[in-house]
């Protein structure tokens, strides 16, 4: 059996690829449009493409039997057409439910006549890198909304998934609503990062204007974005899966303070001297 990881240069997608070898995965193919910077493991096949742009695609989709989708709402009719064309015969997509932002590729993949499988993430633990250089240099964070939460997971977490269900049958046809173990405020979030970096970091509670303004340096012109769509929408008491991967994967999921923990060199200052 040969699977295909499309945007194995992407942060999930990189780690789909590691986790299907670990599993003993037959042939894995990755397609990406930068294999260097990918740095794919010996044995790796690698496929040279772009989910967004459609030449060359035909080329790497032939003799895959299973794939991992990564989320490019834009072409996803035609990448879909393209696999089922080739005789690629489910797909595993990382999407959203129908109302959200990536809803487009999970109505596609189900409208294509392929098998699959749904992952529905919430809030990922990467996601608070965003926080690294207010951290680095300031050592606060600026946000409007101390109180709402989320269940966030690991994208490892997330990548597990993935490939328990590209190499199994039981989670065909299903939809797969991934969180973390706990549900956190933002402020929480914050203070378990004071507590991997051995140091209190406040949470200064700002307007939105003033947010934006503290996460540019890190985000650029996304960051009105996020603060309007991603913040404005969440909620103080949200109703989140927290049981779903110790369900799926039989093991417990990495908790944020455990996240926290290996992470502490990417929000720590820079060594100087």
């Amino acid at each position: 059996m040969t699977i295909l990881v499309t945007g194995a240069t992407g942060n999930i997608g990189r780690k789909v690829v590691d986790r299907l070898l670990g599993m003993g995965a037959g042939r894995v193919r990755a397609l990406t449009n930068d294999p260097v910077r990918a740095a794919l493991p010996d044995g790796v096949e690698v496929a040279s493409g772009y989910l967004r742009k459609l030449d060359g695609l035909a080329a790497a989709f032939e003799g895959v039997d299973r794939m991992y989708l990564a989320p490019a709402p834009d072409t996803v009719v035609d990448v879909l057409a393209l696999a089922r064309a080739a005789g690629v015969e489910r797909v595993v997509d990382l999407s959203g439910e129908p109302q959200g932002w990536w809803g487009r590729v999970a109505e596609s993949v189900e409208a294509c006549g392929l098998g699959w499988t749904h992952l529905w993430p919430g809030d990922f633990m990467e996601n608070s890198m965003m926080w690294a250089r207010q951290i680095r240099v300031n050592g606060a964070v600026r946000e409007p909304y101390p109180r709402i939460a989320s269940a966030p997971i690991a994208m490892d977490d997330i990548a597990a998934v993935a490939a328990t269900a590209l190499l199994s049958e039981e989670h065909l046809g299903t939809s797969l609503s991934l969180a973390g173990p706990e549900i956190l405020t933002r402020a929480e979030l914050v203070r378990l990062l004071g507590v991997a970096l051995g140091r209190e970091i406040p949470f200064i509670e700002v307007s939105d204007a003033e947010a934006v303004e503290a996460l540019r340096p890190a985000m650029g012109d996304r960051a009105a974005w996020y603060v309007e769509n991603v913040l404005g929408g969440m909620v103080e008491q949200p109703v989140a899966p927290t049981g779903s991967v110790p369900e799926i994967l039989g093991r417990p999921a990495v908790s944020f303070a455990r996240w926290a923990a290996d992470h502490v060199a990417d929000f720590a200052e820079p060594a100087t001297g």
